[in-house]
């Protein structure tokens, strides 16, 4: 198990004694430069620069994943039923190239999801014609968008604790079951900040709920750190899905035929789990690897010979590990990829009010 793999088990199943007590040190300290930082910025001493154009961030408390990417979509849609051109903003984890550099541009995607980031060149992909550019200085990334590209709004992906850019809508994701983990900081938890950054949001959605009440953890504690602010329910719901080899799209129902092993490298594979069982997919095996995993070829084998065991005639993945997967040589077998996007599931009035203020005051079109 990889180092990442085994923090997560200890975040929802507890380490041992002695690992808790340096966890919890190293946590403290965590906390007095989180501290010292919101310190900087109450005073002036660090200052948030504005864009002259609304910026819409979509991020987490959390390590791991709450279905941020399924939420930048869904925000650039609303940003061009309102009459805005918007563009996405990513730091762009993992990629190989650094600096700010343009991953789409209204025509057509730029570079590669080595270069790119698979969450960015994921959204490249999904959301044609929309700019999407990467860098860890989101301020100048969404300074070239506008300059570039006349991008009238921006999305932040991953942007709650990204500080140096100012925001217009803070929006939160939180997964409904266990959304805190065990409630600690980091290392010793997977939360990224105190629960009382809450405050600083526009919106908590909590993802994996039909309604409030299957969401209990996340209404406590947003009524008690944060009360005005509204949370809202969601779901990831399956799409499409298209077999890899011939990018051929094939029927849900395909999935619930033969027999299938299941993999994915992600934040929150559970969700995917969930996901597969709700589309009645027959899944006779599930392998978990390290979110933003980039696939090897020794992988790649060890899939091939565990299908082979179980007697498995295809593979099904998620969009995001597909990515991952496209430098590679195919696997032997079909491999199918299940694209999701969000649902809202209640509060959608929540949602259309806080973009509704963000509407263009002229000039812009889609």
């Amino acid at each position: 198990m990889s180092a990442r793999g085994r923090f997560t088990r200890g975040w929802e199943r507890g380490f041992g004694a002695g690992a808790d007590g340096l966890l919890s040190a190293m946590a403290n300290s965590y906390r007095g430069l989180l501290g010292a930082r919101d310190w900087l910025y109450a005073r002036g001493v660090l200052r948030s620069r504005a864009l002259d154009c609304p910026v819409v961030s979509i991020g987490n408390l959390t390590v791991g994943g709450t279905g941020k990417t399924p939420a930048v979509e869904l925000a650039v849609r609303a940003l061009v039923e309102l009459g805005h051109r918007p563009g996405v903003l990513s730091r762009g984890y993992g990629r190989r190239g650094s600096g700010v550099q343009v991953v789409a541009d209204a025509a057509s995607i730029r570079l590669d999801a080595e270069e790119a980031g698979d969450e960015p060149f994921l959204l490249a992909r999904r959301l044609p014609g929309v700019p999407v550019v990467v860098g860890s200085n989101r301020y100048e990334a969404g300074r070239l968008a506008r300059a570039r590209f006349g991008v009238t709004a921006v999305v932040l992906d991953d942007g709650f604790q990204h500080r140096t850019l100012r925001k217009d809508l803070e929006i939160v994701m939180a997964r409904a079951t266990e959304p805190w983990g065990n409630g600690r900081l980091l290392p010793g938890g997977p939360l990224r900040e105190p629960l009382e950054g809450l405050a600083r949001a526009d919106l908590v959605v909590a993802t994996g709920a039909g309604r409030l009440d299957e969401a209990p953890a996340v209404t406590a504690m947003v009524a008690r750190v944060a009360p005005a602010v509204p949370v809202i329910t969601a779901v990831h719901v399956p799409t499409e899905c298209f077999e890899a080899s011939g990018m051929r799209f094939v029927p849900l129902t395909t999935l619930r035929s033969g027999r299938l092993m299941a993999f994915a490298g992600i934040g929150s594979p559970t969700r995917f789990r969930r996901t597969l069982q709700e589309a009645m997919a027959s899944v006779v095996d599930f392998r978990e690897f390290p979110d933003h995993h980039w696939y090897t070829r020794e992988d790649l084998a060890r899939l091939e010979r565990g299908a082979t065991e179980l007697d498995a005639h295809g593979f099904v993945t998620t969009e995001k590990d597909w990515v991952r997967l496209r430098p590679l040589p195919p696997l032997k077998r079909p491999l199918y990829v299940l694209s999701v996007r969000l649902a809202l599931t209640s509060g959608e009035s929540h949602w259309r009010a806080a973009f509704k203020r963000l509407a263009p005051t002229g000039g812009a079109t889609r």
